[in-house]
């Protein structure tokens, strides 16, 4: 058999390391001036579960904030954008078990209220405050569990570890388990020499993912010195490379909410768009980013299998999205990676059915690394191997249209007998 080889991948530059920065501990108490807690306030039946988490600084500092488009956006996105609008906060409150989402007024002022509780006990003002719930929608929003787990949140915070993993834990819902990433690096100062900053953060995402915006909700900090329009700069950059990369089910929540604190408490020079420390600093808050992402696809409701569909050769960046995006939403690409069927056919019908003019003839594509088609035809392959390759963690999926220069990836899952169960028991 001739030999074939694979397609050329573009290299990541979105890794901690390609960045300059490093993993360490810590989560989002890795940013000096965070503290952290989780506790469980009575949102959700059982007791034992974590249901209220808490992120703040020690002072108001500079935020940056994404939300989500969807038009039945939830009561606290309502209350947040309001509070991020002039770039600064103190503290987020987030809790699960309620989206607070399709409750009216009462829900908007359930989420100012909130930020008052928050406000009250830290002793800064409510503005200062931004709010965040996940949980079932249409479903009002207790009162009681705010009044009495604020304040024992306000005692728990630490700036820990500990109280970092607590409060990731406290906005799980359908999550198997806490999404957290904390990076150190050092970034340049124009005087001379280096300060070495950290960037830390946690998301909680499993289903109903496929975000326009962020992601369904993330606290990412850093002690980065940032000005507000470097901090908007790196978020939004950040985002569109990462969590708007996710899809598990093509749903997007009505809660999505992605928020950056930057506290500035590493000293150094404050960092503005035109530092030369702001774009290694911007390339972290992108790893940090692209880290939570692949971990939220991996996690989807019921997956076995995390999924990357790299498509190259597009003429545009949308086309290149367009496609990647049907491959990744494919009902039959999902199935068949659950069943370890390297079934080349189906990526085929997805990428061919969304729009995006190419000529079936010069597209190639890969399955698990592996030369499956080579000009819109079969190339042979050795099942056996096949299968053996699909014992991997993390499918590659990659698609080269033949049609320009353009590329993206998208993360995803497989779709899988549990992810129907998970979904038709939610409320029950």
């Amino acid at each position: 058999m001739t030999h074939i080889a694979p397609l050329a991948v573009p290299a990541a530059s979105d890794t901690p390391e390609a960045c300059g920065f490093s993993p360490c501990e810590g989560g989002i108490c890795a940013a000096a001036g965070i503290s952290a807690a989780g506790v469980s306030a009575g949102f959700r039946r059982n007791p034992q579960r974590l249901d209220l988490a808490l992120v703040a600084a020690d002072e108001p500092c500079v935020t940056a904030a994404t939300f989500t488009t969807n038009r039945f956006c939830a009561a606290p996105v309502t209350v947040s954008r309001e509070h991020a609008a002039d770039g600064r906060a103190r503290a987020v409150v987030l809790n699960s078990g309620n989206a607070n989402a399709s409750t009216g007024e009462p829900g908007l002022e359930s989420a100012r209220a909130a930020c008052e509780r928050v406000a009250r006990e830290l002793g800064c003002d409510a503005d200062d405050v931004l709010v965040c719930s996940t949980g079932v929608i249409g479903v009002p929003l207790p009162w009681e569990p705010y009044e009495a787990g604020v304040p024992a949140a306000v005692s728990a915070l630490a700036p820990t570890a500990a109280g970092a993993h607590d409060a990731a834990c406290a906005v799980m819902t359908t999550d198997t388990y806490a999404k957290e990433v904390s990076l150190a690096g050092d970034v340049p100062q124009e005087g001379g020499g280096t300060v070495t900053v950290h960037v830390g953060g946690f998301v909680k995402g499993s289903g109903m993912i496929q975000p326009n915006m962020a992601t369904m909700l993330a606290v990412l900090a850093t002690d980065a010195p940032l000005t507000a329009d470097a901090a908007r700069a790196a978020l939004s950059a950040a985002v569109g490379e990462s969590f708007n990369k996710v899809t598990v089910d093509s749903d997007m929540s009505t809660n999505d909410t992605c928020i950056l604190l930057a506290t500035g408490a590493a000293g150094g020079e404050k960092i503005d768009l035109a530092h030369p420390a702001y774009p290694a600093l911007a390339a972290a808050v992108r790893a940090a980013c692209v880290d939570l992402a692949r971990k939220i696809a991996a996690d989807g409701e019921g997956a076995t299998k995390l999924v990357t569909v790299t498509v190259t050769g597009a003429a545009t960046d949308a086309d290149a999205d367009t496609v990647a995006r049907a491959i990744a939403n494919s009902p039959l690409v999902k199935t068949a990676i659950f069943g370890h069927d390297a079934n080349w056919g189906r990526v085929a019908a997805a990428a061919g059915k969304c729009g995006v003019p190419f000529d079936q003839y010069g597209v190639d594509i890969d399955f698990l690394g592996v030369p499956v088609c080579r000009g819109g035809l079969t190339v042979p392959m050795d099942e056996d191997d096949m299968l053996r390759r699909f014992e991997e963690p993390e499918i590659p999926i990659t698609v080269d249209l033949g049609m320009g220069e353009a590329s993206t990836r998208i993360w995803t899952c497989d779709l899988t007998r549990d992810y129907v169960t998970i979904n038709g028991d939610y409320r029950t």
